[in-house]
């Protein structure tokens, strides 16, 4: 396949161009649209070849890289040109879960064209570029409300709103070779690993004092990860949408890993619909790209609301669940001060089935806080007796040590040593594989 180019078609007038390119070190197969041709309309032929781009990079084992720039469905060919657009969601549906399939939005991609980009598995978006479904004027025809372009669906939306957006950048293509970097070309290769100056057995004696002791205290949570990570490694990745929960991608000891992280700063690290569906997304695409799974935990619980309830709490924060409880990669996770209640569990439990669970010493995995447990197991106490009662249930329940006794921490550690015992449990369960059952398909939570 060495210096094989494939471009537009001769004597056809199509918005559509494929090539093979080098990304990040690798062949990739690259589409590029063609904005100054119908100001990058798609046809029935556009399909076609984006199809056979999806078709090429399935065959062939390689990355799918996309870069659009479209008007949407060509008017002028009426029904072809949707089903053009069929034909190629239906091959790069295909791809999803074999290779990586990454792609950067340069201008405007409008209607169907737009859900191409809700295919992919990672999207980058340049400050001006915008993407939506139905445009401002359908909008304001139906609700009355009149939008800019960007205001509807600008990367600033994506990025924060609607989590479309992973990245927004000025050069998306360097943006995807960073993220490329991480991944293999697919899903039947481990991740790239290399070597590194950064000692494996480094302490990082800094965290000792990084978590403050007050429960209800916030620090940065990415500053636990980059202690941790080679050279302070991370790639954070949809830092925008839904921020009490970072994810993104690390190297610990050469190995590259996927990190979720409750942040503390935001929300308190409680968990919503929107950082659960964050990060079961991040879960998925991890595993099915052999990324080994690094959980920082230090969350005091979902996050309560009627409106949450009424908009499928219970339904959304299962995904989050379900994500863990399928992944088939190595999973580690630390404890580092609060998880509580659902969220525990969510949160990579042991019960759901983490390879390797560390705490520190003051990590506090509950059911409840102290002051909660005491409105309800001593509610018929008298007052001046509730101050003594949570601190009995605090010493009690709320440790470590129970939970390591029962098999369901693995180890309570320094955490000065972090870095050292997630870098020796990569060594030992790197090649980890799982036979999987045949079916179907999963009816997960959605």
């Amino acid at each position: 396949m060495a210096g094989l180019s494939l471009h537009r078609r001769p004597g056809t007038d199509g918005s559509i161009e494929i090539s093979l390119d080098e990304l990040a070190g690798r062949q990739t197969v690259l589409v590029r649209s063609c904005s100054d041709h119908r100001r990058g309309a798609l046809g029935r032929l556009d399909g076609e070849r984006l199809a056979e781009a999806a078709n090429m990079a399935l065959r062939h084992r390689l990355p799918l890289i996309l870069v659009l720039s479209s008007s949407g469905a060509d008017v002028s060919e009426g029904v072809d040109a949707l089903h053009g657009w069929g034909i190629a969601a239906s091959a790069i549906a295909a791809c999803s879960g074999v290779v990586p399939v990454l792609a950067a939005a340069t201008g405007p991609v409008l209607s169907g064209p737009a859900l191409l980009l809700g295919l992919c598995d990672v999207v980058v978006m340049t400050p001006d570029a915008f993407a939506y479904v139905s445009g401002p004027s359908m909008v304001a025809q139906f609700t009355g409300v009149t939008l800019s372009p960007a205001a509807l669906g600008g990367a600033g939306i994506h990025a924060r709103a609607s989590g479309l957006c992973a990245l927004v950048t000025e050069d998306p293509l360097s943006a995807l070779a960073d993220v490329s970097s991480y991944l293999p070309p697919h899903t039947d290769c481990p991740p790239p690993s290399g070597t590194t100056d950064d000692p494996w057995d480094r302490l990082a004696p800094e965290l000792r004092d990084l978590v403050p002791v007050r429960s209800s205290a916030s620090y940065d949570v990415r500053e636990v990860i980059a202690a941790v990570a080679d050279h302070r490694d991370l790639l954070e990745l949809w830092a925008r949408w839904a921020p009490q929960l970072v994810t993104g991608l690390s190297r610990i000891a050469g190995h590259p890993v996927g990190v979720v992280a409750n942040q503390p700063q935001s929300l308190a690290g409680t968990l919503d619909i929107a950082a659960s569906q964050k990060g079961a997304r991040f879960v998925r695409f991890c595993d099915a790209f052999n990324l080994p799974i690094v959980t920082f935990v230090d969350t005091p619980g979902f996050l309560p609301g009627k409106d949450l309830e009424w908009r499928g709490m219970i339904r959304h924060g299962a995904e989050l669940v379900f994500a863990y409880a399928q992944a088939t990669v190595p999973r580690l996770a630390v404890i580092l001060r609060k998880a509580m209640g659902g969220a525990y569990i969510a949160m990579d439990s042991k019960g759901l089935g983490s390879t390797l669970c560390l705490a520190w010493p003051g990590a506090q995995p509950a059911v409840m806080g102290a002051r909660e447990a005491g409105q309800i197991l001593y509610r018929a106490a008298r007052a001046e007796d509730r101050p003594r009662l949570e601190a009995e249930y605090a010493d009690r329940f709320l440790s470590p040590w129970p939970a390591a006794e029962r098999g369901y921490v693995d180890m309570v550690i320094d955490p000065a040593e972090t870095r050292r015992e997630l870098a020796r449990a990569l060594v030992n369960v790197w090649s980890r594989r799982e036979r999987l059952v045949g079916r179907k398909h999963d009816n997960g939570p959605l």
